[in-house]
């Protein structure tokens, strides 16, 4: 009940956001230190294989994720759970990666309504502020999404 009144703030308050470039209210600068905790799982790599942040692989790269279906990265290994909720219409904005990254399992039990969904991200940005910055981020350095 918590996540969903959680969710629901959150998209009234993003809604309300000047999106830069359409798809980011937050300060890529910011997000691009706060990045810095996530690049041990994930990497920013384009689609010339040209690193932008070198990183793990424990997570799937996030260059392009702006409007991308969810569990969708091909040859990435992602929990069941993730792969339905993409299945289900699951793309990833700012509203859906904000509320996922500060509790993915709960996102995705709150997604699917399905209390037995489970997610493989462990980690969890503890401040809505941080993963605000953090998506702008990814915006700031992905290409457009396309329509």
């Amino acid at each position: 009940m918590k996540l969903k009144i959680a969710v629901a703030l959150a998209a009234t308050t993003l809604a309300t956001g000047a999106f830069a470039g359409g798809h980011a209210s937050g300060d890529a600068g910011a997000g691009e230190k706060e990045f810095n905790k996530c690049k041990s799982c994930h990497m920013i790599q384009d689609a010339d294989g040209e690193d932008i942040v070198r990183g793990g692989r424990t997570g799937p790269n996030l260059y392009a994720v702006v409007g991308r279906k969810a569990g969708s990265v091909d040859g990435f290994r992602y929990s069941d759970s993730l792969v339905a909720a993409g299945e289900a219409g699951l793309v990833w904005d700012e509203e859906n990666f904000v509320a996922y990254s500060q509790d993915p399992t709960g996102f995705l039990k709150t997604y699917l309504d399905d209390s037995g969904a489970r997610g493989k991200m462990s980690y969890r940005v503890r401040k809505e502020e941080n993963a605000v910055d953090i998506w702008a981020y990814l915006a700031s350095v992905s290409p457009e999404p396309e329509s």
